[in-house]
């Protein structure tokens, strides 16, 4: 499950149709979020994901924790309904006391400098201490050159993240392999783990409905 709005504008953004207005992304194109964007009743929210019958929702977005208190209601019902739940965020908000009580996972993708917003915007001490204080929550970087990882591992040490993960950057499947060659043997030397854009290897820039 996607939601839309974002409180960071990182310029290689995958999914700017979510929260770029104004056309600042690399797209250079500024979306109507009048077409984007759709207010559903949490009850149809789950009706729709149950129909699924999946065991594991992930909700993504834009940020998600940026409408967490609308969120609450929604993984309860989920939940009761035996569906396990992982959030994907950026690490600038501290996640609501009731989703970690539920059991929720969190997917965290703190952005490094090359994504453009300043420091202050992008890296909040406490939002990251306490999810990283959390065992339901795994660390995500995403990374484009080996320089970069010198940024991972001062983040890394800072507040106390002991399994990293490294994503290539990259919008197309050439993108993605290129920055994984340059990537992983620095990586596997630093005895971190890499993954793959899997849905960018898939489906390319094509969008779900």
């Amino acid at each position: 499950m996607r939601l839309g709005g974002c409180n960071l504008s990182c310029r290689w953004c995958d999914t700017p149709y979510t929260w770029d207005w104004t056309g600042s992304s690399n797209t250079g194109i500024a979306y109507d979020p009048k077409k984007e964007l759709h207010r559903m009743p949490v009850a149809t929210v789950a009706e729709r994901l149950l129909d699924y019958h999946v065991d594991l929702v992930v909700i993504s977005g834009g940020e998600p924790l940026n409408q967490q208190k609308r969120l609450v209601p929604l993984v309860g019902e989920l939940m009761r309904h035996g569906v396990e739940i992982e959030i994907e965020t950026n690490g600038t908000r501290v996640p609501d006391r009731r989703l970690i009580e539920a059991g929720v996972r969190f997917n965290v993708s703190p952005k490094l400098s090359h994504a453009g917003d300043p420091v202050a915007q992008r890296i909040v001490p406490e939002a990251l201490r306490a999810l990283a204080g959390l065992p339901s929550s795994t660390f995500k970087f995403v990374c484009r050159e080996v320089a970069d990882l010198t940024e991972v591992g001062e983040f890394a040490d800072r507040f106390g993240i002991t399994a990293v993960w490294v994503m290539p950057e990259g919008q197309s499947r050439e993108e993605v392999d290129d920055h994984m060659q340059t990537l992983v043997s620095a990586v596997i030397d630093r005895g971190w783990s890499i993954t793959t854009r899997l849905h960018t290897l898939v489906w390319g820039q094509k969008r779900g409905v």
